[in-house]
C-alpha cells in the first residue's frame, strides 16, 4: 500500500509503522488518523505479520491532534439544523475513535516506541497498545484539559486502568507533562532506553521475540487478555476455556510440545 503520512517497513515477521509527519511533530491531521487505521487494519489481516512496532519519525513521537484540523471543525460539521450538526460532530469523534481502537482490535500485539512528545492524540494511541517503551527525553501529557475540552479518545478510559485511579486523574486534571522516568515508576512504560534508536531497537526486539512464538497463541492471549479486562473473572475464564476447546489442539501445539530444545517453527 501507499502512505501520505505513514511508512510502513518490514523486519522479517515485524511489521514497523512509523508516523511521518516529522516537520509538524507528528502531528494527527485527517490524513494520519485515516492512514493509521488503515495501517492497523492491514497488520491485521497480513498473516505473515505477527507483531507490530508502532514510533514515529522527527523529533517527537506525536504532538497530538493538528490544530488545523481542529480549526476546520466547524466547517465540517456545518449545518442549519441544531441536531444534524452535533450528529456530524458525534460522527467525527467515532471516526477518530476507531482510528485509535484499530491497534486493540488488531491481533498481532503493539509495541508503541516512544520519543520525544506522546501528548493528547498520541498519548490515546500508545495507550492503545499492548506494550509501551519510551526514551529517556520522553514526556507524556493528557492535554485536553488545556485546551479546554475534555479527552474523548481513549486516554481517560485506558490510562485508570494502566496507571491507577489517582494518578490517572491527576494527570487528567492538570495537563501537566509526565517525565519518561515518572511514567516508568507509574508503569505506562515497561522499559525505558536511552534514545529514539534504542528505544525502537529494544521494541523491534520484543516484538520479534513475540514473532517467533505461535501466531495462532499469540493471536489468543492479545483477544483472551483484552476480554478478561473489559470483564470479570468468572466471565473471562469461561471465555478462553471456549477459546482452548476450539484452539487449543493445533499444529502449533505440536510443533512446541516436539521442538526439544531447539526453536520450534510455526507457519503463519
Amino acid at each position: 500500500m501507499e502512505w501520505q503520512s505513514l511508512e510502513v517497513a518490514r523486519h522479517g515477521a515485524v511489521a514497523c509503522v512509523t508516523l511521518n509527519r516529522p516537520r509538524q511533530a507528528n502531528a494527527l491531521d485527517a490524513t494520519l488518523w485515516r492512514e493509521l487505521r488503515e495501517a492497523m487494519e492491514w497488520c491485521d489481516r497480513s498473516a505473515d505479520v505477527r507483531a507490530v512496532v508502532l514510533a514515529g519519525h522527527g523529533r517527537h513521537f506525536c504532538a497530538g491532534l493538528d490544530l488545523a484540523m481542529l480549526a476546520g471543525l466547524s466547517a465540517r460539521i456545518a449545518d442549519p439544523c441544531g441536531g444534524r450538526q452535533r450528529e456530524k460532530l458525534l460522527a467525527e469523534i467515532e471516526a477518530l475513535q476507531a482510528s485509535v481502537n484499530s491497534l486493540e482490535a488488531c491481533r498481532k500485539p503493539v509495541i508503541a516506541a516512544v520519543h520525544g512528545a506522546c501528548v493528547g492524540g498520541g498519548l490515546d494511541i500508545a495507550l492503545a497498545a499492548d506494550i509501551r517503551y519510551a526514551s529517556e527525553d520522553a514526556f507524556f501529557g493528557v492535554r485536553e484539559v488545556a485546551m479546554g475540552m475534555v479527552a474523548d479518545v481513549g486516554t481517560l478510559q485506558r490510562l485508570p486502568r494502566v496507571v491507577g485511579e489517582g494518578v490517572a486523574r491527576e494527570w487528567a486534571y492538570t495537563g501537566r507533562d509526565v517525565t519518561a522516568a515518572e511514567a516508568f515508576a507509574a508503569k505506562l512504560v515497561n522499559r525505558l532506553a536511552a534514545d529514539r534508536d534504542a528505544v525502537v531497537a529494544a521494541a523491534l526486539d520484543t516484538a520479534s521475540q513475540i514473532a517467533a512464538r505461535s501466531p495462532l497463541a499469540v493471536r489468543g492471549t492479545k483477544r483472551v487478555l483484552n476480554y478478561s479486562r473489559d470483564h470479570g473473572v468468572r466471565d473471562g475464564l469461561a471465555f478462553v476455556a471456549q477459546w482452548n476447546a476450539a484452539m487449543l489442539l493445533s499444529e502449533d501445539l505440536a510443533a512446541a510440545a516436539t521442538a526439544d530444545r531447539q526453536a520450534a517453527t510455526f507457519r503463519d
